[in-house]
Parts: structure tokens; sequence; C-alpha cells
């Protein structure tokens, strides 16, 4: 039966998959901005952009910024 509580929860998953890449790009962004590094669009782009492709792939990505932090 369409419409029932099916839909809400895939909506929900789907809207969750949605903003958490672009949560963690912009505190990427945010962060390495505000430490001084001339990279900060491009680590935002790399953790955001993985995160859309392969939602596992944005963590990832943040482990790595996070791991080449000072």
């Amino acid at each position: 039966m369409p419409g029932g509580p099916e839909l809400f929860v895939l909506l929900a998953i789907g809207l969750l998959l949605l903003v958490v890449p672009f949560v963690l790009a912009y505190w990427v962004y945010t962060d390495a901005n505000a430490r001084g590094d001339d990279n900060a669009a491009l680590w935002a782009l790399a953790v955001g952009g993985l995160g859309f492709l392969t939602f596992f792939g944005g963590f990832l990505a943040l482990a790595v910024y996070l791991w080449d932090r000072d």
C-alpha cells in the first residue's frame, strides 16, 4: 500500500543522505578557512562530493581531512 509508514521512513533516510554531506562539507570549509588553509574549498568539495556519491566516502574524506590538519 503506497503512502504508508514505509514511505515516511524512505523519505527520512533520503533526506538524511542529502543533508549530512552538505553539513559535513560546510563544517570542513569553515574549519579549514578558520585555520588559514588555502585549500578549504577543495577539502569541502572532496568531503561533500564524495558524501553525495558514496555516503561513506564522505566520512573517509573527512577522516583524511582530520588526519591532515595541524
